[in-house]
């Protein structure tokens, strides 16, 4: 999970501000030899389980598949997803069945502070206000984004969490 919703890798939705849990949308990032096939198997999920899918009305909520082009995530990302298993993910001999990953709580930071947009700053903010985050962790990751176009994003980025502090 690489969307906002990751957070709840990380923390229990009674901990977090508001705003850091107002989206309807799950983004999922799979995991392929190939962002070809990465890519293919998103489309996938948000052709069963995307917006106005018959799954999101049953279910209050969608699923947007997203690939590695979508989801701007600094160096090292992999090695530090949060692993999420539960009583839900449990096969019925109470054993792990299912594990689910999570973005950590700053690289999903990062990721939002790339796209910059309203919605992420406002969620991005809400998390540096209630101290769930480490500003100067996000910094720090946010200059090891790998691509030179993204790394353009860094600047910005860099300037409104600045302004944060």
């Amino acid at each position: 999970m690489v969307g906002s919703q990751a957070i709840l890798g990380t923390y229990d939705e009674s901990q977090l501000p508001a705003a850091a849990t107002m989206s309807i949308e799950v983004d999922i990032l799979p995991m392929a030899e190939t962002n070809d096939e990465t890519a293919r198997l998103a489309d996938l999920i948000e052709g069963v389980a995307g917006e106005f899918s018959p799954f999101e009305e049953l279910h209050g909520f969608s699923i947007d598949g997203v690939d590695l082009e979508t989801a701007v995530l600094p160096d090292g990302w992999r090695d530090r997803l949060v692993k999420v298993q539960n009583a839900n993910t449990a096969a019925p001999s109470g054993e792990p069945r299912f594990t689910g990953w999570c973005l950590d709580k700053e690289d999903l930071c990062v990721a939002k502070l790339i796209a910059l947009r309203e919605k992420d700053r406002n969620f991005v903010a809400a998390l540096l206000k209630a101290n769930l985050v480490d500003a100067g962790l996000i910094a720090s990751r946010l200059t090891t984004i790998p691509s030179r176009q993204d790394a353009a994003a860094t600047e910005p980025a860099l300037t409104w969490l600045s302004s944060m502090r």
